[in-house]
Order: C-alpha cells, then structure tokens, then sequence
C-alpha cells in the first residue's frame, strides 16, 4: 500500500498545458510543477511562455517554454513531437487554451466566426489530444485534462448580467459544453490503454474583472448567488489538476470535476 501523499507526486512526469500562461494557466503550469512534474507551457506565443518558464526554473521547478498554433495542423503535431524528443515521454495533457478573439453573440455570429473559434476552442483540442495519444497508447498510460468551465455544464444566467455588460458568446456556451463530451468519448475509447481522460468545470475566476467600474455590478451579482459567497482565486485551480494528473485518480476516469463555488448547483 502506497502512502497517500505519494499519490499525488509527479516526479519524473513531463505535462503539457496549452494555454499555459494564461488566466488558469499560469496557475496550472506552477502547481504541476511543484508536484514535481516536468511542465512544458506551451501557447501561440512561445517567447511569453518561456519567460513563465524561466521564472519557475528560478525557484527550483523544471519547466520550457514552446510555441503552438491550435489553428494549424503541422504545429500541433511538430508540439508533441518535440517534446518526446526532448523528453523521451508525455504523461499528461491539459487541454487549456481559449481563443477568444472570435467569441461573439448569437445575434451577430457569422459561420466564419464559428469556424475561426471552433478551429482552436475545439477542433485543435481533439487533434493536440490524437497527436499525444500517438505517444501514450504505446507506454500504456498517461493522464488527459480538459479544461471546461461552468458555461460546459449550464447557460449563462442572463437576468445577472446587468444593463451595458454586452451579450454573452453562444460560441463559448457550445464549445465548454463539447469538452465534457469530449472527454466522455476519449475516456470510453482509450481506457483499455489505462489513459485516464477527466475534466474541470471551474467558474468565477477574473481577477482584474472588479477593477472594470462596468464590470463590478456582475461581481456583486455573482458573489450574492455563488453558494460559496467569493470569487475563485488563483490557487484553487492547482489541487483538482494535481489530483486528475496523479496516482490518487488511478481509477477515475470520464468524470468531470466541477470548481464553481457551488454556482451550478441552483
């Protein structure tokens, strides 16, 4: 029998977070590595990502910076490729990145921004994951993460956004939820490889959101209805993705993990 702290150790472990120096990121690239994983931050700015990576060789942890464009099909292959090069394995994905430069309204949604958004949000997802699974299907284990969000579970709460916020994205709503359907086929089909596939819905978590003078009605609005009272911080993303990349989630796999102060319960 193992000891339960050991359970959560990655020593020896080489992760990859896409998106890994943004708003869940940079929280999610720190807390693999000081669990002791080898972590590569990867982003369509590669530079950006090293830097994080820089800092975090700086304390001691192990962790590189590389480029990925989820939009592009040789990139995403050459990502995975590099990094068993380099490291000889991949143990765990986090499929974390967000474009949002194509999220839009239904109202004003044209089939080219739906395209441009679900081509990364999506799409690049499904093929990061194929391109890794190349490598963990033949070493008979490794650990997938998507990252979701509350919106992947339910729609946004329309009466909370007060007058002026602007309309919610349809696009972001769909794309969340694909990702708990995705990761419900990857888990069934590659489970006999024992590749664990989960996933985490997280919500209420901007933290430069209350500076916006038009923003701190919602934030209010969402603090009185969060079951929890708060918005999310920093740390809170760290123990749910150290926990699905781990040991002590041998035997949990198709499952999403929900990191939303309770909010969709109601």
């Amino acid at each position: 029998m193992r000891n339960a702290m050991d359970l959560f150790r990655l020593d020896g472990r080489v992760a990859i977070v896409t998106g890994g120096r943004g708003l869940y990121g940079a929280s999610i690239s720190a807390g693999l590595c000081e669990m002791g994983a080898t972590v590569v931050i990867a982003s369509r700015n590669g530079e950006k990502c090293e830097e994080l990576a820089r800092e975090l060789r700086q304390a001691g942890h192990n962790a590189v910076g590389m480029s990925l464009d989820l939009s592009d099909d040789a990139s995403i292959k050459a990502l995975a490729k590099q990094v068993y090069d380099r490291f000889g394995r991949i143990d765990i994905l986090v499929n974390n990145a967000v474009d949002r430069r194509n999220m839009t309204p239904l109202s004003t949604a044209t089939r080219e921004k739906l395209q441009d958004s679900a081509s990364v949000n999506l799409n690049g997802q499904i093929l990061l994951s194929q391109a890794v699974l190349e490598y963990m299907i033949p070493a008979e284990q490794g650990s997938i993460i998507n990252i979701s969000s509350m919106r992947g579970l339910d729609c946004p709460h329309f009466p909370l956004y007060p007058e002026g916020f602007g309309d919610q994205p349809v696009n972001y709503t769909t794309e969340k939820w694909a990702m708990v359907g995705l990761t419900k086929y990857m888990a069934g089909r590659y489970g006999k490889h024992h590749i664990r596939v989960n996933c985490i819905a997280p919500g209420g978590f901007n933290p430069g959101l209350s500076d916006d003078p038009g923003k701190k009605q919602f934030v209010q609005n969402y603090i009185e209805n969060c079951p929890l009272g708060c918005w999310a911080n920093e740390d809170d993303i760290k123990g749910p993705v150290a926990f699905l990349a781990s040991d002590a989630a041998n035997y949990v796999t198709g499952a999403t993990l929900v990191m939303d102060g309770g909010w969709t319960i109601w």
